[in-house]
């Protein structure tokens, strides 16, 4: 019977034994990286117009996503009709107001999101909103 060594006995998990940092509130980090970004030559501004964000500000509306499953022979392409009720950075929640049925779809497959009616878009968004901010490339 082969012998494994033993881990070593430690006192908490390792991110107790750190020290413990004060944060500051997310509206203040983001205005920091946005300026640390504007400072380094060739770093694209720090942005906010990504699609779950403005599926968030259409949320409530009705919309028909579409998404292409490559490699699948029964469904390769398909629609899906319904009411925003989430976005998330890798999903969309849908409900059909006609059967409802909600549908979780992932980001990695949606091609286009079409509405019946005008969207609700601001850019730049207002300071102090629920939407999600990324480190610029």
């Amino acid at each position: 019977m082969r012998q494994y060594p033993q881990p070593q006995q430690t006192q908490g998990y390792p991110f107790q034994q750190q020290a413990q940092q004060q944060t500051p509130p997310p509206q203040a980090q983001a205005q920091q990286q946005q300026q640390q970004a504007s400072d380094v030559p060739g770093m694209l501004p720090l942005q906010q117009s990504y699609i779950e964000n403005i599926l968030r500000l259409n949320k409530g509306k009705l919309a028909t996503v579409y998404m292409t499953f490559e490699n699948n022979s029964e469904w390769n392409a398909m629609q899906f009709r319904g009411i925003i009720e989430a976005a998330g950075r890798d999903h969309i929640i849908l409900s059909d107001p006609d059967t409802g049925m909600r549908y979780l779809l992932l980001m990695v497959y949606l091609d286009y999101v079409t509405f019946d009616e005008e969207l609700n878009y601001e850019y730049p968004f207002a300071q102090g909103s629920q939407m999600s901010t990324y480190n610029p490339r």
